[in-house]
């Protein structure tokens, strides 16, 4: 099979002098003429009108990795639903059934990888053993055809790792949108001593790779760095996610269901975090405010990259395009610290439970 070259866009590179993340940067996308007016090739406008058109980003992580074959194990069967679902591996091989995740963990020889037999750490301290296997997850937004997410996934994993690290994959669809969980053993099969390091600058890379490997699907889709759709907000970690998306689930059934289940447990981070906000509220009500000017800076940055955007698209003769960026950033999201919008949805719950409170209470009662 002739090997395929995908095209990594220039918000890969950090910054190199000092100077803010180029990711951040949207003017950077262009190039200077002869006579040193900015213009944008197909490519970069191309890459503007899906962000603008809010074209469905794409989303790759990374959501931990094993540091012993006992850890890589469990992983591989909880991706495989506990033998329910097929694994691909690199060979082009399907594993499914009891004993599958222990077969790849014996065909990849990780109890020869030196990391594997460092001590555990013990209780509260970090982890500093080496990792055995990278876990990757690659994502589309609800309704995109699972078999073209995978398909994709299978080319992305092909053109990076194939015939240099293994690798292992699982499509999931019991979630809205539907993704692939890859896993990628850290250490090179023919290099001694190389090993697989993922940094930011990788993940932008491999998201605007998975982008245009879902084009060529023929699915729309996108890779632009948060902050330049105007989302100035952090995202939350895995496991805090999983745990918000559950209280939501089991708070959305009847009362007569939820009172047959067990609550699921809350998260101690965001427990914690809207404890603190309720002792703001109650004592220094301006610190909810704190780190929205750092906010502020970037989302004014993004904007005025944005504009500058707009303006060389004018001189270039794309006048609709350079509107359309316009509107863009008007409809840019007002910047909102974690604290104030937590502080919001407690106030409005607060109202939603007096209400329900008035509704339920008989005519003749007074109010105490």
């Amino acid at each position: 099979m002739p090997k395929q070259t995908v095209r990594l866009g220039r918000s890969g590179r950090g910054p190199t002098d000092g100077t803010r993340d180029m990711a951040l940067d949207i003017v950077s996308y262009g190039r200077r003429g002869p006579n040193g007016t900015l213009r944008f090739g197909a490519d970069q406008i191309a890459q503007i009108q899906r962000t603008v058109g809010r074209t469905p980003e794409v989303m790759v992580k990374v959501s931990g990795g094993g540091r012993d074959v006992g850890g890589v194990d469990a992983h591989l069967r909880y991706i495989g639903r506990h033998d329910k679902l097929p694994m691909e591996t690199d060979e082009g091989l399907t594993l499914q059934g009891r004993g599958a995740a222990k077969e790849i963990v014996a065909d990849w020889q990780l109890d020869l990888c030196r990391s594997q037999y460092k001590p555990k750490p013990a209780e509260g301290q970090k982890d500093t053993r080496a990792k055995l296997v990278h876990n990757i997850v690659l994502s589309m937004p609800a309704g995109t055809p699972a078999q073209k997410v995978l398909a994709a996934a299978r080319l992305f994993a092909r053109e990076n790792f194939a015939l240099q690290y293994r690798y292992a994959m699982v499509l999931h669809t019991d979630q809205p949108h539907p993704h692939v969980h890859l896993v990628v053993k850290c250490e090179h099969e023919f290099e001694p001593g190389k090993r697989l390091y993922i940094r930011k600058a990788t993940l932008r890379q491999w998201r605007e790779q998975f982008a245009a490997l879902m084009r060529e699907q023929g699915v729309a889709a996108n890779a632009t760095p948060r902050q330049v759709r105007g989302q100035i907000c952090k995202s939350y970690r895995d496991a805090i996610h999983h745990r918000l998306r559950e209280l939501r689930t089991f708070a959305q059934w009847p009362i007569a269901e939820r009172a047959k289940r067990r609550p699921p447990k809350t998260s101690t981070f965001m427990r914690a975090k809207l404890d603190s906000v309720l002792q703001i509220l109650r004592t220094e009500r301006g610190a909810l405010d704190a780190g929205q000017e750092a906010m502020q800076g970037t989302l004014r940055e993004v904007e005025a990259d944005w504009r500058a955007t707009a303006d060389a698209l004018r001189r270039q003769g794309e006048a609709e395009l350079a509107t359309r960026v316009d509107q863009f950033v008007a409809r840019m999201p007002a910047v909102q610290t974690d604290a104030q919008r937590m502080a919001e949805r407690w106030k409005e719950q607060v109202r939603i439970r007096a209400l329900e409170r008035t509704k339920t209470r008989s005519p003749g009662q007074r109010v105490r």
